[in-house]
């Protein structure tokens, strides 16, 4: 098995620093502070950084340097129809070619959504509903798909901490994502990319206009400003 790189370390510290808000929309990258706090050399950073500048969530500006990105309504727009493209393209291999670990896995990752409302955690309810998602394209067998719906997950993060100051999520993703479960079980590919495209609809329609669509949610404050990144184990746990 060939083991992640520093380089692959750090790209995903900080794309996971900017999927939880520790990163926020719109800061700096301090490269000798965050390549300290990483305890790594600054070359792999800048290397690692340009990776998610290539991916489109960091921001390069002569003169600036480099930032977080933000994702305003425009870009909102295309963001979520490229999201429902992989979607609905994996949603349909995955009727096809999922075996039955794969749709547990689905049906594990809906069952975790369902215990993470009843935490009534935001942050954690937000977590497990794109997870659902994530876990139905890994379904499909395509690691193109599934590579690119990891960046497009973050981006969503990302246009959510740009639209509103506030981090909410709705209080009844679980029964909202059900269907996409049961179509998957009962291999009704039709009916599994109709409830992709009905929940994203719905979630860019809350995304840009929130007033139009009531719904109740769990609020949460938007993360505070100030990365903090710890430090990259020199070692791969084993899975």
């Amino acid at each position: 098995m060939t083991r992640p790189s520093t380089v692959d370390l750090i790209a995903v510290e900080l794309r996971n620093a900017i999927y939880s808000g520790a990163l926020p929309v719109g800061s700096p990258i301090r490269e000798v502070e965050m390549s300290g706090q990483l305890g790594v050399s600054r070359g792999p950073f800048r290397e690692a950084a340009q990776r998610l500048v290539q991916e489109g969530l960091l921001l390069s500006t002569p003169g600036r340097g480099l930032s977080v990105v933000s994702i305003g309504p425009d870009r909102a727009r295309a963001l979520y129809e490229a999201r429902t493209v992989v979607e609905t393209s994996a949603a349909r291999l995955a009727v096809e070619r999922a075996n039955a670990a794969q749709v547990a896995q689905v049906r594990s990752a809906h069952d975790a959504l369902v215990a993470a409302e009843r935490s009534e955690d935001a942050r954690r309810v937000g977590d497990a509903d794109l997870n659902v998602h994530w876990t139905l394209v890994a379904a499909s067998g395509s690691p193109w798909l599934l590579r690119w719906m990891t960046t497009l997950i973050v981006e969503v993060r990302v246009a959510t901490f740009t639209a509103s100051e506030e981090y909410a999520v709705r209080t009844d993703g679980a029964h909202s994502h059900l269907p996409l479960v049961e179509r998957l079980e009962a291999r009704d590919a039709d009916g599994l990319v109709a409830a992709v495209r009905e929940i994203l609809d719905e979630a860019l329609v809350r995304l840009l206009r929130p007033e139009a669509v009531e719904v109740e949610t769990f609020d949460e404050p938007r993360p505070g400003p100030g990365a903090r990144l710890e430090p990259i184990s020199p070692t791969i746990p084993g899975r």
